[in-house]
């Protein structure tokens, strides 16, 4: 007896489900997580050669650095997407910014993935944007596998790094692998998992992917001392025993509830432990999960489909500008031209030309699944926040606007271009790169960020992605706060009294300008009936 075509259709979705692997890498800056993600796709068969990432200067810039300012700068400012195929898997990678003046970015990216791999530097430990990472992670238990980087530098002792992600970042740490030595010393790693050593090659293959060398199944094994050296095999062997004795063992449980990371050890730049990660990341990690929207909860086996943007970019190539949206897929099947419904606006659209991307790469995406991360070509009509189904009327939670805390005014040297500063501006907007104010009563354009070195990206862009050359003065505000209340007598009357600060964002929320922490409590307390707001639900 055959199935029918719907009990086909809902294995084959579930099959796809299961083969999905969709998270984000998240470090502090220069620990490594550009390197980490070249090599990933190394192993993944997405790219044949690594282009060192010390290599700039030689034009040969990080798969996911498309952006120019990113390659002469050496840094990620914003977040790259790249898929690739791994041991029957598919992987979605989102590859985030490592700069803390980009973290409202890397939150919405957080939005995106099932689940995040921290790069820790061996030498610093844990540092104050894995920290401030690591609680955004934990508001929405998003399972963490640790990659401890650097090995082949020296760096701290093993068990006080996994003392420092204990007590740091309030989660067990599990080692699944062990670094025999450090630095000068460093050999090789154990996989306590497997029970296997590798031993480390220096130097050999940096950009290729390594061959299998010799490998050790038994601690036990003489041929251990002879290749390490009696006092280094000695001290593995405590080592191993005493982490069987006091350490965490790896609990699946608890890993996917956000309580417990499994810790790897490696060197992202030789190749070592990428492999060992790989393997166990792929076998243990989820696979795309519910999700919350404000009618219920969406699971990615309802064969309707469902979607929602995280991102928009503008500018991916520089030779035909254009914008993409970032559509995450919930639920059900995506097909190339397929007709959803845009539910903010109302409207139906077809979703042709859709694409999958290798960094700046892109080719076409016939099919797509939960999980999958597929670009949508934008012509103004797509918003972060936008949901997307074939019929129910959803809307996806948690993709939040936050309110900047640095602000400049925007004075254009050439009045002539004040068209191409407008249309810069909505799309930088639309990414999510800085917001933009504009005074209810007046007609300048007040720039706002959550980090300082958002406005000298913003400023570059404009001059090489529109023809816009101005200057960014200071301006003399504390904090912006987005207001809205039930009793709209009360807030029109609070608009009324506060002409001068009153302002708009260009989604057109009005707001408030504050010049001190004073004004802002002070303001408040008169306004009981009125929510300030710092965060904000995208539209």
């Amino acid at each position: 007896m055959t199935a029918s075509p719907k009990t086909a259709a809902s294995a084959n979705l579930k099959k796809e489900i299961a083969k999905r692997r969709t998270f984000g890498i998240i470090s502090h800056p220069d620990a490594g997580k550009t390197t980490l993600t070249e090599k990933l796709l190394l192993f993944g068969g997405a790219i044949q050669s690594a282009g060192s990432v010390k290599a700039r200067k030689n034009a040969r810039h990080a798969r996911s650095d498309w952006m120019k300012v990113e390659q002469e700068r050496g840094i990620s400012v914003t977040s790259s997407v790249m898929k690739f195929q791994y041991d029957g898997y598919e992987v979605n990678l989102l590859d985030t910014p490592g700069h803390e003046d980009f973290s409202e970015d890397t939150y919405r990216v957080l939005t995106a993935v099932d689940s995040a791999l921290m790069v820790i530097d061996s030498a610093k430990g844990v540092e104050s944007q894995t920290k401030k990472l690591m609680q955004v992670c934990r508001m929405r238990s998003t399972p963490i596998m640790t990659f401890i980087n650097k090995l082949d530098r020296e760096g701290r002792d093993a068990f006080e790094l996994l003392d420092d992600i204990e007590h740091s970042l309030g989660i067990q740490a599990a080692p699944l692998t062990w670094p025999i030595g450090m630095g000068k010393t460093f050999q090789g790693i154990y996989n306590l998992f497997k029970g296997e050593i590798r031993f480390f090659q220096s130097g050999e293959g940096k950009n290729k992917r390594p061959q299998e060398k010799e490998k050790l199944t038994d601690l036990n094994d003489p041929r251990l001392d002879e290749l390490v050296g009696e006092p280094a095999a000695e001290e593995l062997r405590q080592e191993i025993e005493l982490l069987h004795g006091a350490g965490y063992p790896f609990d699946l449980e608890s890993y996917l509830q956000g309580k417990q990371t499994p810790v790897f050890f490696g060197s992202a730049v030789n190749n070592f432990g990428i492999q060992d990660l790989l393997d166990i990341f792929v076998r243990y990690a989820p696979p795309p999960r519910k999700r919350p929207a404000a009618t219920r909860e969406v699971s990615p086996e309802e064969e309707q489909f469902s979607g929602v943007v995280f991102k928009n970019q503008a500018n991916m190539d520089p030779e035909h500008r254009n914008r993409i949206a970032f559509l995450r897929i919930c639920s059900g099947k995506f097909e190339q031209g397929m007709q959803v419904r845009h539910h903010r606006l109302g409207k139906n659209m077809n979703l042709a030309n859709a694409i999958t991307f290798m960094a700046r790469d892109r080719q076409g995406a016939e099919t797509a699944w939960p999980g999958d991360i597929v670009g949508i070509h934008n012509h103004g009509t797509l918003k972060i926040g936008d949901t997307l189904t074939s019929k129910e009327p959803l809307k996806f939670l948690g993709i939040p606007n936050f309110a900047p805390e640095f602000f400049r005014r925007v004075i254009l040297k050439d009045p002539l271009r004040a068209k191409q500063l407008g249309k810069g501006l909505f799309q930088l907007t639309e990414e999510g790169t800085i917001q933009v104010f504009r005074p209810v009563h007046g007609r300048d354009y007040i720039l706002g960020a959550v980090g300082a070195l958002q406005f000298e990206i913003t400023a570059a862009r404009l001059a090489a992605e529109y023809g816009v050359q101005a200057t960014y003065e200071p301006v003399d505000i504390h904090a912006v706060r987005w207001i809205q209340s039930e009793d709209r007598k009360k807030l029109k009357e609070l608009k009324d009294s506060h002409p001068q600060s009153l302002v708009e964002d260009f989604e057109g929320h009005p707001a408030l300008f504050f010049s001190s922490r004073w004004r802002l409590d002070n303001t408040r307390e008169k306004w009981p009936e009125v929510e300030f707001l710092k965060v904000r639900e995208h539209d």
